[in-house]
């Protein structure tokens, strides 16, 4: 059963005692908005584009977005970008792989973003979520939907960070944020860290 998360929520990683995740899977997805007026039934194409920073406390150590496909260490993983999107009713269009069990030790957040690539603001898309699904299972841990719109291109969704007793918690942050990278994106983020 998945936990729905507000803003500034936060939930254990822990599956149980003594039991904890490996894989999660961050997924995004996303849907057009209709336009509204004359031609209201057609929508534009959005390119959105997750990505996952690493930060060891503060100070950023590596990136994966589409460009960069795998982190250095090869703990983190995007399966590939989405130029359109299209699932945004529960499905992922984009995804990104976390190993907890081999993030090096000295990355305590993984901080997750997301950006409007064509320029289109959150107003413009619908059924945009944000979940993380223990890759294991399959089973879906935490949802956080990025409902609202607004005149934002991007998006600082959440973070996955070390708990300070060996395991993971995951927070939801939906803070918006204008930029179309997530290199625009960063000025946005270090609040949340």
């Amino acid at each position: 059963m998945s936990v729905y998360l507000a803003k500034g929520q936060r939930v254990s990683l822990q599956k149980g005692p003594g039991e904890t995740l490996t894989v999660v899977r961050m997924g995004l997805g996303w849907r057009a908005a209709p336009r509204r007026g004359l031609f209201s039934g057609r929508t534009r194409q959005i390119d959105l584009d997750a990505s996952a920073l690493l930060y060891a406390e503060r100070t950023p150590s590596d990136v994966v977005f589409f460009q960069h496909l795998e982190s250095s260490d090869g703990s983190v993983r995007h399966t590939g970008d989405n130029l359109v999107g299209g699932s945004g009713a529960g499905e992922d269009d984009e995804a990104i792989l976390v190993d907890l069990a081999h993030v090096p030790p000295h990355i305590t957040q993984v901080v997750f973003t997301v950006s409007s690539y064509t320029g289109q603001t959150f107003a413009e898309v619908q059924n945009a979520h944000c979940r993380l699904v223990d890759e294991s299972t399959g089973l879906e841990l935490a949802r956080y939907d990025l409902t609202g719109g607004g005149p934002h291109t991007g998006q600082i969704m959440a973070k996955v960070f070390r708990d300070g007793a060996g395991g993971w918690e995951m927070q939801a942050i939906g803070a918006p944020a204008k930029g179309r990278s997530f290199q625009d994106l960063l000025p946005a983020i270090e609040p949340f860290l």
